[in-house]
């Protein structure tokens, strides 16, 4: 061999050992995107039928009930529609039993449905009072399942807003909890401390023992400026609350122990929050911006912001808290109904 042949010898040796030492490519540069239907809202992800569960209130105009949609997680191809009487808004699963449980949050109503077979096991209607003009029942959220003790939790927002504590197998409503203020939209549950939160539409985090169905704590977060804080995810191990404003570009980091703000992360007006204790990560959705924080839990830091179609809503995790599933709604109003489907983005992280 010549110099020439082998200096080109030494060099195709150098660049596949630096190509071999690269970071092998990943998707993350381009989140998968599906449209599904109209009125897409919460995600819930059960491990064992390997599926993602998608909550659809379909037209406002031109359909009556709506559809959980069952998803390919991998390819968020459709495969299977199960048809829903009332419209579906918010979910919780228990995988323990298989059990998916949607929001009817116009008809003050939980629906129970087996993911095995996708059939409907039961309903349970939580505020009985008919609509008038002086009564509005009030309107199921946010779910959120202790599968210990096998109970649903649904908020019920209005001027004095409640939280049911349900049997997972007979929906019989085993406790109301009350007093706790105007439009509390906010529920999170850490199971194996006993414990329930929520937010106030009075700046108010409220801590419950769901073992003796009481009161423990009742915190003012924030006194001056207008808030309205959405909704709450639990980081349980190191007791911190990640909650979110949609009325102020921040994200509150609360102790859960004493109710102290912890930190106040910059962030646009959020909607969705969730934490991956896998990754020590939290993400948010920023209806408004067309945006998603993916935000360090340990510094505080924006890592990432992922560009989303119009508005990001809800969120979802896998199983092993690798993959982000974004439910996204176009762009519509009780006069000007959006003409495409909403979409589902599949984020690697």
């Amino acid at each position: 061999m010549n110099l020439v042949s082998r200096g080109k010898g030494i060099s195709l040796l150098a660049l596949a050992l630096f190509a071999a030492a690269l970071p092998a490519h990943s998707e993350t540069a381009a989140p998968l995107r599906a449209p599904v239907a109209k009125g897409v809202y919460e995600l819930a992800f059960s491990p064992s039928q390997k599926a993602l569960y998608v909550a659809t209130s379909q037209s406002r105009q031109s359909d009556k009930g709506g559809v959980v949609y069952r998803l390919d997680p991998q390819t968020l191809a459709i495969t299977q529609a199960i048809h829903n009487d009332l419209k579906p808004f918010g979910t919780a699963i228990n995988n323990k039993t298989d059990t998916l449980f949607v929001g009817n949050t116009l008809n003050s109503a939980v629906t129970a449905i087996d993911v095995k077979s996708g059939d409907v096991k039961g309903r349970v209607v939580l505020d009985k009072r008919q609509r008038r003009e002086n009564v509005r029942p009030l309107a199921p959220r946010e779910l959120a399942v202790d599968e210990n003790t096998n109970t649903l939790y649904v908020i019920g927002v209005g001027e004095d807003s409640q939280i049911w504590a349900v049997d997972g197998d007979t929906l019989a409503v085993r406790h109301t909890f009350t007093d706790i203020g105007k439009r509390a939209t906010a529920l999170a549950v850490d199971a194996a401390a006993h414990r329930l939160y929520t937010v106030s539409g009075n700046n108010e985090l409220l801590t419950f023992d769901t073992a003796s169905n009481t009161l423990l704590s009742r915190t003012k977060l924030v006194e001056e400026g207008e808030h309205f804080f959405l909704n709450i995810s639990l980081d349980a191990a190191t007791h911190r609350a990640f909650i979110t404003d949609s009325k102020q570009p921040q994200l509150l980091v609360v102790d859960t122990q004493t109710g102290k703000v912890l930190q106040k992360v910059e962030v646009p007006k959020s909607l969705a929050v969730l934490f991956n204790p896998q990754r020590n990560e939290v993400y948010v959705t920023h209806r408004e911006a067309g945006e998603v924080s993916v935000i360090d839990a340990k510094t505080w830091k924006v890592l990432r912001t992922i560009k989303a179609p119009t508005h990001p809503n809800s969120l979802a995790l896998s199983p092993d808290g690798q993959t982000l599933y974004i439910s996204v709604k176009q762009t519509s109003s009780r006069k000007q109904e959006a003409t495409s489907p909403d979409d589902v983005l599949r984020v690697a992280l």
